[in-house]
């Protein structure tokens, strides 16, 4: 089970695994609401290295990326769910749009991201391969986001 954690104990956590010669996979994302499309790709993101970090979108930034109607669930809520997983091994809330600067700072052997992005076009993508780390594209899942899901919700219960 993963642990909540802040920047500077987290650098500490990096730098002892990367003495161990740990790979160190970092993925991201707002999680709002939980569902098999996160499980599948945060499995596959552990599976390509030893450590997996998930960085959690605040809430300021989920609001400014998704709209006022979000988050459903508060960044606490999200990162205690998320560091639940058995195959996450920390978690870190952060508040940009972007996760950029927590890249630059962790520099992960492997950052990940689910199948609706291509590796070439995020924002993230010359970051990580600037220092020669790889980006992972995971196989997406049709209709399993946490958009479609909450269309599904509102769309059985406002009949």
């Amino acid at each position: 089970m993963g642990r909540i954690v802040k920047i500077d104990e987290l650098l500490s956590i990096i730098e002892r695994e990367r003495k161990d010669r740990k790979k160190i996979v970092f993925t991201n994302g707002c999680f709002d609401i939980l569902h098999i499309g996160h499980i599948s790709y945060l499995k596959m993101a552990k599976e390509l290295g030893d450590i997996l970090i998930v960085g959690i979108n605040s809430d300021r930034s989920v609001k400014l990326l998704k709209g006022n109607n979000r988050p459903i669930m508060n960044e606490y809520e999200r990162a205690t769910i998320i560091s639940s997983l058995y195959f996450v091994d920390y978690v870190i809330i952060f508040d940009e749009l972007r996760p950029n600067s927590l890249i630059k700072a962790i520099k992960p052997d492997v950052h990940v991201k689910g199948g609706d992005y291509k590796a070439e076009s995020l924002p993230e993508y010359p970051i990580v391969t600037s220092y020669g780390g790889k980006v992972v594209i995971c196989p997406y899942i049709n209709n399993r986001s946490t958009s479609e899901i909450i269309k599904t919700i509102v769309s059985r219960f406002s009949r």
